[in-house]
């Protein structure tokens, strides 16, 4: 008998638990520096030691608790090597693949600046052409800085709406959580921003964005800023950024910032960071390439993401053809 889509998003919010109790547990006394030593460079980013604490706890876990008669390749970030449960299968041998990052956050959680997320997706196994839009199931778990007492969870299965709980991790007690995306007509006085973490295109992406909001809102007609910025270095993050009502736009164009500029650079948003990408359509945010259409890739650990979303479809009518124009203007 097969397995039961509401049963995958259950093990996917198992796994994602099982996670933040490893971190959790693991990283008792370790200290910062240890935290964020550099353990391997991988080629889609840097591994820090904070990265191999949910490593073996990873495999450990489907180990004991996926189902043997639904074989399934795993593609995370950290894990080079090919990888299928049962052990010793060929992903063509095996019906499901997920897609994982582990830590999506880690250099803000392991300096503990600010939550990292769990996140995980499903989708039929389709070989090499399995690609983020057959992702079906999904579920993104929260790992909370050493001062938080609550831990936020959010799945779906496609079409079905979003599951939504928290967790006490002092008690292990669970809670009901409602988040909504904000229902705001503008941007002013709001949460908004392009992901510019890094040096590398940091000042193209300024301009990009300051002309984005000088034809949106008008700058400098105001003795406050209109437009708040919140540089989350977490997609995941970002994600339940729109989902909690907080922000109003969040984009990330590293992949064009960096053709533009002809730079070389693996700082970019990939497949894993984005694998939850369904569970904010599923709240009713618009998620899109910034020049139109899905943004679509095959679940690897490589492929630069290009995306935008927008919290509700009037911020959407009203940023998309403004940002497309301004992107055409400076990148093409």
């Amino acid at each position: 008998m097969s397995v039961s889509q509401e049963t995958l998003r259950e093990k996917l919010c198992a796994l994602g638990d099982y996670i933040r109790e490893q971190v959790l547990e693991n990283r008792r006394g370790m200290s910062l520096e240890a935290l964020s030593a550099v353990a391997h460079h991988s080629s889609a980013d840097t591994i820090y030691a904070i990265d191999k604490l949910s490593d073996s706890a990873i495999t450990e876990w489907f180990a004991r608790e996926w189902p043997t008669d639904e074989p399934v390749e795993i593609i995370m970030e950290g894990l080079d090597d090919e990888y299928c449960f049962p052990i010793g299968l060929r992903p063509d041998q095996t019906r499901w693949k997920c897609l994982i990052d582990p830590i999506d956050g880690t250099r803000g959680l392991m300096y503990d600046k600010r939550s990292a997320w769990a996140l995980a997706g499903i989708a039929p196994q389709k070989g090499p052409d399995t690609m983020l839009s057959d992702l079906f199931v999904a579920a993104m778990t929260e790992l909370p800085t050493t001062k938080q007492w609550r831990a936020d969870q959010i799945s779906a299965v496609r079409g079905t709406g979003l599951e939504m709980e928290s967790t006490n991790v002092l008690d292990g007690t669970r809670h009901p959580l409602e988040l909504h995306p904000t229902s705001a007509t503008n941007f002013r006085h709001g949460f908004s921003w392009l992901a510019r973490y890094f040096p590398e295109g940091r000042t193209l992406t300024a301009q990009i964005e300051e002309q984005l909001w000088e034809e949106l809102v008008g700058l400098g007609k105001d003795a406050s800023p209109t437009v708040f910025d919140d540089q989350y270095i977490s997609t995941g993050g970002a994600f339940y950024e729109l989902i909690a009502g907080h922000d109003r736009l969040i984009g990330d164009i590293r992949p064009l910032i960096h053709a533009r500029l002809d730079l070389e650079s693996s700082l970019v948003c990939h497949p894993y960071d984005v694998v939850t990408a369904l569970l904010i359509e599923e709240a009713g945010i618009i998620y899109e390439h910034p020049l139109g259409g899905f943004p679509d890739a095959p679940l690897d650990t490589t492929s630069g993401i290009t995306w935008i979303a927008y919290a509700n479809p009037v911020l959407a009518a009203s940023a998309r053809p403004v940002l497309q124009k301004i992107l055409r203007e400076f990148l093409v």
